[in-house]
């Protein structure tokens, strides 16, 4: 069975990078209070980019994500902080291996 997943690259402006990562980091809060999202994780690739990664039950719990209080966020820092708007893809996770 497959689940429905997101992948995010975030490429922030080099004037702007430790705003940005903090961000993710304090979203990690707000991620824990959806009940759709399964995992979510948010990473650092290099000096200005960033990403995050998570999943969901169903395509609903990948709806609900989009539209809630991270994205928003995104969004509303994309115009000041960021060097492009995200990039985010939909995926769907065939297999893992959990704890």
């Amino acid at each position: 069975m497959t689940h429905p997943g997101l992948l995010a690259r975030i490429e922030a402006r080099p004037e702007h990078a430790a705003q940005v990562q903090e961000l993710l980091e304090n979203a990690l809060e707000l991620a824990r209070g959806e009940t759709g999202t399964v995992t979510w994780y948010s990473f650092k690739l290099g000096p200005t980019t960033f990403g995050v990664f998570d999943t969901f039950d169903d395509e609903a719990g990948r709806q609900a994500h989009l539209s809630g209080p991270i994205a928003a966020a995104l969004m509303d820092i994309a115009p000041t902080l960021l060097a492009e708007a995200p990039d985010i893809r939909h995926v769907d996770v065939l297999a893992a291996k959990l704890p």
